[in-house]
């Protein structure tokens, strides 16, 4: 074999261990935050404050092209939910999001999904659309940008749900679903 074919086969297993590792890595249930270290000047919510840091503050642009800030929502308690429509566990966790939202209404609480669908803005902002009246959102949809997305540790898996209390830090971040009784428990207390 010429070292340039052990190096392609070195380099291939090497790929897979990577992928397999990232695989099976993600979405697991020990309910640990998520964030993590990036590769921008932005800091995160774990360099912050380790115990409850500060979650990094936003302006995103909604279905309808207007401004959202995350810091508009200051005195509620957020669910910020970043997710895609082509994600099955996403689809799993909109409906108790929904359920959520009208349980404990508006004044003292929203969830805030952060769409990550690619794509150019005349493609995602329809698609985006139809899903959230097919599935009867009713919070909030933003369209995500990559800044946001480092800012937040780099989200490498979907869903990745953080749990803000009333003062804008981070309570709780996870990835994968979980059912909206794992929510409530956060929550309720938050309130």
């Amino acid at each position: 074999m010429t070292n340039k074919t052990k190096f392609s086969l070195l380099a291939t297993f090497i790929l897979i261990v990577a992928v397999t590792y990232g695989f099976f890595s993600t979405g697991d249930s020990n309910n640990q935050p998520v964030v993590e270290k990036s590769n921008t000047t932005s800091h995160t919510p774990q360099e912050q404050d380790s115990k409850h840091p500060q979650a990094p503050d936003f302006t995103l642009k909604d279905l309808d092209g207007n401004d959202v800030k995350l810091s508009d929502y200051k005195g509620k308690v957020v669910v910020l939910d970043f997710w895609a429509t082509w994600c099955p566990p996403c689809r799993k966790g909109i409906p108790d999001f929904v359920e959520m939202q009208k349980k404990y209404g508006e004044d003292k609480f929203v969830v805030l999904g952060i769409n990550l669908d690619q794509g150019s803005e005349a493609e995602v902002i329809p698609m985006v659309t139809d899903f959230a009246e097919n599935y009867k959102i009713n919070y909030p949809i933003v369209i995500h940008n990559q800044e946001v997305v480092f800012a937040y540790g780099g989200i490498r898996s979907i869903p990745t749900t953080f749990v803000l209390d009333k003062e804008g830090k981070v309570r709780q971040g996870v990835q994968g679903y979980r059912p909206m009784s794992f929510f409530t428990e956060i929550i309720d207390p938050l309130l």
